[in-house]
């Protein structure tokens, strides 16, 4: 049980860790490209984070993890049918899978500020309700 314990909580260390980088002031009016494509990264590392934490539980609890092209929303279902997480929660993170996968297979060049904002303002909202759910998750894995 400390294994997993160990490896969630490393993780949601890594995440406050990414969160804490994001600039004080993110109104987008004097950022370079440059400026915009690290906060774009880190909106990227942040749901990283949350997956990782993700498919380390599926794990301890000998789930198959999914396959194929759409594997990365067919986890979040699985976290939400295994009440893992919460759907409302779920539905947060689907704005940055979206992301991510934009993220992934796009360019830097592509990205705008103005539709970075939104997941600036609401990550820390959909951080600490994750991080609620998984806490409750591994209160359920180590009272078991």
């Amino acid at each position: 049980m400390a294994e997993i314990n160990d490896r969630v909580n490393a993780e949601l260390d890594n995440i406050k860790q990414v969160l804490a980088k994001f600039p004080q002031d993110c109104s987008g009016s004097n950022l370079s490209a440059l400026e915009i494509a690290g906060i774009a990264t880190l909106i990227h590392n942040f749901y990283n984070g949350t997956e990782n934490i993700i498919k380390q539980i599926v794990r301890h609890y000998g789930l198959t993890l999914p396959v194929g092209p759409s594997w990365h929303r067919d986890l979040l279902q699985l976290t939400v049918e295994s009440k893992i997480i919460s759907e409302s929660t779920a539905n947060g993170l689907k704005r940055y899978l979206a992301f991510r996968n934009f993220f992934v297979y796009g360019y830097a060049f592509e990205l705008e500020f103005a539709k970075l904002k939104p997941l600036v303002e609401g990550i820390e909202g959909i951080f600490k309700s994750f991080e609620q759910d998984i806490a409750a998750c591994l209160v359920g894995i180590n009272s078991a």
